[in-house]
């Protein structure tokens, strides 16, 4: 079953907003998309699912330690059956994991069951929210700045294969880039419509 996280403002937004397919948020580690992610939902009174945190319950284990014990291509099939199932799901918001959005088949399942939005950040807003984390196991090496540049870099083409982008800069509030979120899928009446 998914962990579906509630929160308690969703009462205030339901009847507000008509969501006709699953937001999927796509970037790299440190964009913002489970934070963003979380208010999102709440603001369109739909469920916030993670699919980083249905591979760790489903495997009792953490990212990094599936990482080291089965390596990254077996992370990385688990990660697409967990984006499938949860497009499958009822519609909501989806926050998933950095690297999920470069596999071509979960590209391809996230554009036919959802619809992305890349959080665009700079390299040094990413810097700057990961550099004092250890959680992040792309960047267990001796340089992991130079390991980000490197992903962002093969990365930032890909992302911008999503139906939308939104800029994170690192200095607006939660709540101005749920803002920002909203008005860029409002733009898109396939996705949300405003009742």
């Amino acid at each position: 079953m998914s962990e579906i996280k509630h929160n308690t403002h969703i009462a205030d937004a339901q009847g507000r907003f008509d969501l006709h397919k699953t937001v999927v948020l796509v970037g790299m580690m440190g964009a913002g998309k489970t934070a963003v992610g979380r208010a999102l939902a709440a603001r369109l009174g739909v469920p916030f699912l993670d699919s980083d945190a249905e591979i760790e319950s489903a495997a009792n284990m953490t990212i990094p330690e599936i990482f080291e014990r089965d390596g990254e291509p077996f992370f990385r099939a688990k990660e697409a059956q967990v984006i499938g199932r949860l497009l499958e799901e009822k519609k909501g918001v989806l926050s998933t994991g950095g690297g999920a959005f470069l596999q071509p088949g979960n590209r391809r399942t996230i554009s036919q069951q959802g619809a992305s939005v890349w959080l665009r950040a700079d390299l040094n807003v990413l810097w700057n929210r990961v550099r004092h984390k250890d959680t992040r196991p792309l960047l267990r090496t001796a340089d992991p700045y130079a390991t980000l540049k490197a992903l962002y870099e093969a990365r930032v083409p890909v992302y911008a294969e999503a139906d939308l982008t939104v800029e994170s800069d690192g200095e607006t509030s939660i709540e101005n880039m749920v803002d920002r979120v909203v008005s860029a899928l409002l733009a898109r009446p396939d996705v949300l419509e405003q009742k």
